[in-house]
């Protein structure tokens, strides 16, 4: 069985979508996440945009061949809210995507079946509203020769059709190239059976 080389993804960030229970606010937003850094930025953003809110509540997945998540509850009972916004991006099939549930206290309590169903609806709803893409899994190569070989490799990129990430063409040159993670054994094997060149894989 072939492994997958496509991962489905979120295009932009969303624009907040409002549900209401019971005078409780929920503003939900999706944004695409290439790294957890972005995250704390984010949470940042939207505590300066809603002052007055009692909770950021969140879940985010991240990566394709190894998926890191991460859900918080900010406050509310435990696995009643992040859990179930991250049941969302699991029923989406989605990765590399954040989403935020900011909640303004209304005065009523909702209980906890409330609360998870106040969440998990808010988080879908912001989900349905976002435009939803398939992205090719790549995979980077950092290929080195010594200049009289640039032609031999240069041919390979332009039969291959390799994307050059960048390069650095001195005496001995450096070419990072990026392609489909299904053609990745094959490229790898063209270059590293080739005489006086190197290839190994880059990790971003």
């Amino acid at each position: 069985m072939e492994s997958q080389d496509t991962y489905k993804t979120i295009a932009f960030t969303s624009e907040s979508i409002l549900f209401k229970e019971k005078n409780s606010k929920f503003f939900g937003y999706a944004f695409p996440i290439q790294s957890e850094s972005e995250v704390k930025l984010i949470l940042d953003s939207l505590r300066k945009k809603y002052p007055n809110a009692v909770h950021y509540c969140y879940a985010y997945q991240i990566g394709t061949e190894t998926l890191i998540y991460r859900v918080n509850d900010d406050g509310e009972p435990s696995n009643s809210a992040g859990m179930p916004i991250y049941g969302q991006i699991q029923s989406f099939g989605l990765t590399n995507v954040l989403i935020v549930v900011i909640r303004i206290f209304g005065g009523i309590k909702l209980g906890i079946g409330g609360l998870i169903s106040a969440y998990k609806t808010s988080a879908q709803l912001t989900l349905e509203s976002c435009e939803i893409i398939e992205k090719s899994i790549d995979i980077h190569y950092l290929v080195s020769f010594d200049y009289k070989n640039i032609n031999k490799v240069m041919r390979v990129i332009k039969e291959k059709n390799l994307e050059i990430v960048k390069q650095d063409l001195e005496m001995s040159c450096v070419i990072e190239i990026v392609t489909r993670k299904k053609n990745a054994k094959t490229i790898f094997y063209i270059f590293s059976s080739m005489f006086e060149i190197e290839i190994i894989p880059t990790f971003l």
